[in-house]
């Protein structure tokens, strides 16, 4: 997985346009269930939302939710799209929490801090 090249790597990301989700292969390791939820969220933004919807990883291995759509699509929903990212976070926070630690353990190498996860 060569990560250092560029600022950010997508984990996985959906298209209401093309209507097709998209995983990035590098990821296979993930659990099945941990797909399907990405899989889930992804297609849901889209469907409620429109546009394309991503989520990545950035440099230091924090989640990154990025929506955005094509210049002439009148129906997408931008209120909408900030809202549902934000609902999103708050709601899926402890998968993120496990995929940062997932992406910095097997892509940076780091060893991971488990009293960051502890409360």
């Amino acid at each position: 997985m060569d990560t250092s090249n560029s600022e950010s790597c997508v984990l996985c990301g959906a298209s209401a346009y093309e209507q097709k989700y998209y995983f990035n292969k590098d990821f296979d390791k993930l659990p099945e269930s941990v797909k399907k939820e990405l899989n889930i969220i992804s297609v849901l933004f889209t469907e409620e939302i429109g546009g394309v919807f991503r989520i990545l990883f950035d440099e230091d291995g924090e989640i990154l939710i990025e929506t955005d759509a094509d210049e002439n699509d009148y129906l997408y929903d931008e209120i909408g799209s900030r809202l549902m990212v934000k609902e999103i976070q708050k709601n899926r926070q402890e998968l993120f929490e496990e995929l940062k630690l997932f992406y910095r353990y097997l892509v940076l190498h780091e060893v991971p801090d488990l009293s960051e996860t502890e409360e």
